[in-house]
């Protein structure tokens, strides 16, 4: 699976960026998707994610109600809208394909491919 991701840039506090993954040589439509992050000198985390068949999302807790996952299927692509962002929103940012198909699972020592992120940077 090749990841393509885009979006990122530097915002000051409050403001929004939206984010886009776009995947090619996957069966897309039968994996679940996340976004990741991974600030400096931190652990990558996940950031919120989207299940195979649409029915389920779950968000990082400080990024609830701030953040919508979606994804398109017939293009290949998974967006974030990061909106009201805050300074500690700060990092890399990573899609990635859920390692199993038609599951809510996301275990990140499973995910075999991140592409090289994109980079969010929010000045206060």
């Amino acid at each position: 699976v090749q990841l393509q991701a885009s979006g990122g840039g530097s915002v000051q506090a409050g403001g929004s960026l939206k984010l886009s993954c776009v995947a090619s040589g996957s069966t897309f439509s039968k994996y679940s998707w996340a976004w990741f992050r991974q600030a400096p000198g931190k652990e990558r985390e996940l950031v919120a994610l989207i299940s195979w068949n649409l029915a389920y999302k779950e968000y990082k807790e400080s990024v609830q109600g701030r953040f919508t996952i979606s994804r398109e299927d017939p293009k290949n692509t998974v967006d974030l809208q990061m909106n009201s962002l805050k300074p500690e929103d700060t990092a890399t940012y990573y899609c990635a394909q859920c390692p199993a198909i038609y599951s809510n699972l996301c275990p990140m020592r499973r995910i075999e491919s991140w592409g090289q992120g994109t980079l969010v940077t929010v000045s206060s």
